[in-house]
């Protein structure tokens, strides 16, 4: 075994004693008629097993920790590479909160169309567009503008601000219990989980805007290196990547929200702005994609959390989840790109090898 396998290996394994002892994100018995997203079906068309070998060799291949998962939406068939380790999600979470928001207004516990003022209270860090709109007298919006500005912009402030408004980090959790959605865990918000990465007590008001780099940098490196290593082995955000696409398949399928929502977040997906050549890179004509994007902290020259994550469509109504997370890497962005681009190349040649419209060739 490779010194890069027996890591993620003893990664995976110290991962799953931290969310035994202590609780978090831990999986909930299954409801009735869901199937198990830890099972991954073995490889029984001769596309499939193409698709295998596809998606291994890519993991293989990358210079860094990557998991990926790919989940025919029709048939419940999965693959994946190192698909039951806990990655960091970063921005991926928005996805889940956005999904809390929908799945409260659709049990009348939360009216989107709400109007709503944020303020200069409301800030957080790093990426947050709309805090150029925030004046003296606050800005006026309604949940729903936040929730979509959130999703397709990435936006921190927008998506806490939702987040609170939905019931905070426990809401999302309930929800998961209560879907019966595995593998994944919420970390406590934008503000903590990014100050706690960076080796930071916890938030401070001083920290919106530019006041976090100026803190973060007044930090000794090794203080900084001791967080990061420990954010890296256990992602207090982690999520598999076969929980991941089991969770979007099963919203693609109308499993977790009513019939409206669901087609209301998976438009909000297809709109997303950010990430143009990760998944997105890799479509083919008349192929459509409905994503959410997670950028992780960099030290040094190693990033960490470095993710794209959503449901492809082909011309003629076929559905696959795709999950590509990057657990740390220094590897170019390029080259970064081009493993999430090939991830969806390889979907597209199995849709195509699985309805006899490609020929079935040895990867």
């Amino acid at each position: 075994m490779s010194v890069r396998k027996a890591f993620k290996r003893r990664l995976g394994a110290a991962a799953a004693v931290s969310l035994a002892v202590l609780g978090i994100g831990a999986a909930p018995a299954q409801p009735a008629g869901i199937a198990d997203p830890w099972s991954q079906r073995a490889a029984e068309s001769p596309a499939q097993r193409i698709l295998e070998a596809r998606i291994r060799q890519l993991g293989q291949d990358f210079q860094g920790d990557v998991g990926i998962a790919v989940r025919d939406v029709q048939t419940g068939w999965t693959t994946a590479f190192d698909g039951n380790t806990f990655f960091p999600q970063q921005s991926v979470s928005k996805f889940w909160v956005a999904l809390t928001a929908l799945d409260r207004a659709d049990r009348g516990e939360l009216d989107l169309e709400q109007r709503v003022t944020l303020t200069r209270n409301d800030l957080t860090l790093f990426h947050q567009p709309i805090a150029a709109q925030v004046g003296a007298n606050g800005y006026s919006t309604t949940l729903s503008t936040l929730m979509f500005r959130a999703m397709t912009q990435s936006d921190n402030t927008c998506n806490d601000f939702v987040l609170r408004r939905a019931g905070g980090p426990e809401a999302v959790r309930e929800m998961f219990r209560r879907k019966g959605i595995q593998g994944i865990r919420f970390g406590p918000g934008e503000r903590l989980l990014q100050t706690r990465l960076a080796g930071l007590d916890g938030w401070r008001p001083e920290y919106q805007g530019q006041g976090f780099y100026a803190a973060r940098s007044g930090l000794p490196i090794a203080v900084r290196q001791a967080a990061f290593d420990r954010y890296v082995a256990d992602p207090m955000d982690g999520a598999t990547p076969i929980g991941v696409v089991d969770a979007l398949a099963r919203l693609q399928l109308g499993q977790l929200l009513s019939a409206a929502s669901t087609q209301r977040l998976l438009s909000i997906m297809s709109q997303t702005r950010t990430g143009a050549q990760r998944l997105k890179g890799g479509l083919a004509p008349g192929w459509r994609l409905a994503h959410k994007t997670g950028t992780g902290q960099v030290l040094g020259s190693v990033q960490t959390g470095y993710n794209d994550i959503g449901v492809i469509t082909s011309p003629d109504g076929r559905h696959y989840a795709v999950a590509v997370m990057i657990r740390r890497t220094s590897a170019p962005l390029g080259s970064r790109m081009a493993l999430m681009q090939n991830t969806v190349r390889a979907v597209i040649d199995f849709d195509r090898n699985q309805s006899g419209s490609g020929s079935v060739a040895a990867p």
